[in-house]
């Protein structure tokens, strides 16, 4: 009698249990559907974007040693150090487009984008001469001279690349936070199939060396800036772009402060690479250390890009949500968004481990160059892991608009901790190339481990405050005709 008392107790129970884990699932499932229409098309757009450069340097590889230990400093120094600018500035744009439609402001996207092109057209001009001055900086920074001239003839043709960063990066950002990205994700694939077609041409059946390689990088951008232009004046963003307007120029001064501190907390982080690659520059074999380790670090930046992904995700998620004064759902987006990603780090951490040496011969044939690479591939692997994690915590503060904060974590754990430990590792207990990249994990280490507690402490009720605070006070006014609009087509 009492067995069946209990029974019927439980039952109801139950039940209850199993409600609660099928709702479970399901907001999950909500939420990563939200998730991947963002994550897919910013993946696509990264990984094949990053992969121009990487194709590049394929092509290049083929040509020559030298040339290749030229263009890796190039892309990982000074294309890294103009890009790290372009693109934490660029990120103060994924913010306030990312809340201002969440709160239905949508109008103002379209004005933000435009204030976004002001602020990196100024910012790239007076990075120009970074690109004329290559040669000379190079060596001054210590750099073989050899290495340091022809880095110079190969830097002039990254100059039109810079202005592709312009464009490029603030209209990815303005579609992706109205969720219209996947005509991003689809004219960089188209452009990237194209540049290694041209490659293949001016490289391999015209034999025009470098120019041919650079001058398919330049064609292949390009035409997918072009691609983004013809969306947006065409008509397919009729709600957020409604033209060219003086508002533009109007509340400069609160955005490029914001941008300033959005530039300085992703360059801390990718000059961060750049300084390791200097230092192994000054190694016994400059020109074998330089490639194998900029092999190494092209390949985790190719897996970083789907990392990125997410980390726009994030952005995304994050800025909608606190937008829409939905605390709740931005906290329960960050758990979604964090356990995707770790699940495909982990994947590639095993891929890594697996290929090993194999992954050297995508870029060249020199055994020297191979075997160094092959010294590298399980901290490769564990790096990639690492990697999986930290982009998305980035992302979670780019929404909130605390990029301010992570640069000072940046700075403490890439800085003060990473290169200090990397330097004695490879100098002082002789590690060379291997030493320098523990003392960069140690930096990655730390640095997911601060922005994980901050993450976790966050009151988002209040973030939700402060959303709304700059939301209004950089609000203008929509003319009528675009007041008349209540919700913008997605895609």
């Amino acid at each position: 009698m009492g067995s069946a008392i209990n029974n019927r107790m439980e039952e109801p129970l139950l039940g209850s249990e199993a409600r609660n884990i099928s709702d479970f699932k399901g907001r999950v499932w909500e939420e990563s559907k939200k998730i991947w229409r963002i994550a897919f098309p910013a993946i696509l757009a990264r990984v094949t974007s990053f992969g121009i450069l990487v194709v590049t340097q394929a092509f290049i590889g083929q040509i020559g040693e030298l040339d290749l230990a030229a263009y890796a400093l190039i892309q990982i120094i000074t294309v890294r150090f103009a890009n790290g600018i372009l693109l934490g500035m660029s990120s103060a744009t994924e913010t306030l487009c990312g809340q201002a439609f969440g709160a239905r402001q949508y109008h103002m996207l379209g004005v933000y984008l435009q204030r976004s092109w002001i602020i990196n057209l100024i910012t790239a001009t007076i990075l120009v001469p970074v690109f004329i001055y290559t040669t000379p900086i190079f060596i001054l920074l210590g750099e073989e001279e050899d290495i340091a001239i022809a880095a110079g003839t190969i830097s002039l043709w990254f100059i039109p690349i810079l202005y592709y960063f312009v464009f490029s990066l603030t209209i990815q950002k303005y579609l992706q936070s109205q969720l219209k990205n996947m005509i991003v994700g689809w004219l960089s694939a188209s452009s990237f199939v194209l540049h290694v077609l041209l490659s293949w041409i001016f490289v391999n059946k015209l034999n025009l060396g470098i120019p041919g390689a650079m001058g398919a990088m330049i064609i292949s951008s390009w035409l997918l800036v072009f691609g983004q232009f013809v969306y947006i004046f065409g008509g397919w963003c009729p709600n957020t772009w409604k033209g060219f307007t003086t508002d533009a120029f109007y509340d400069l001064w609160p955005v490029i402060k914001l941008s300033i501190s959005s530039g300085v907390m992703l360059c801390l982080e990718l000059w961060y690479n750049a300084v390791l690659v200097l230092l192994a520059g000054y190694m016994k074999d400059a020109e074998t250390a330089i490639s194998a380790f900029s092999i190494c670090l092209n390949v985790i930046a190719w897996i970083f890009m789907i990392s990125l992904g997410f980390l726009g995700t994030a952005c995304v998620r994050v800025s909608n949500e606190l937008g829409r004064g939905n605390a709740k759902a931005a906290k329960f987006s960050i758990k979604v968004i964090l356990c995707t990603s770790l699940c495909i780090g982990v994947f590639f951490w095993i891929l890594c481990l697996v290929l090993g040496r194999k992954i050297a011969y995508l870029f060249t044939s020199s055994e020297d160059i191979a075997k160094s690479v092959s010294s590298l591939s399980v901290l490769l692997a564990f790096s990639v892991l690492l990697n999986s994690v930290q982009p998305v915590l980035s992302g979670v503060a780019v929404g909130a608009g605390r990029q301010s904060m992570v640069a000072y974590v940046n700075l403490g754990s890439y800085y003060v901790i990473g290169v200090p430990i990397g330097v004695l590792l490879a100098y002082v207990a002789d590690l060379e190339v291997q030493g320098i990249w523990i003392g960069m994990m140690c930096g990655v280490i730390l640095q997911t481990l601060v922005l994980g507690y901050i993450t976790w402490r966050t009151d988002w009720d209040d973030q939700v405050n402060k959303a709304s605070e700059r939301l209004n006070k950089w609000f203008l006014k929509p003319s009528e005709d675009e007041s008349s609009n209540h919700r913008p087509t997605q895609d």
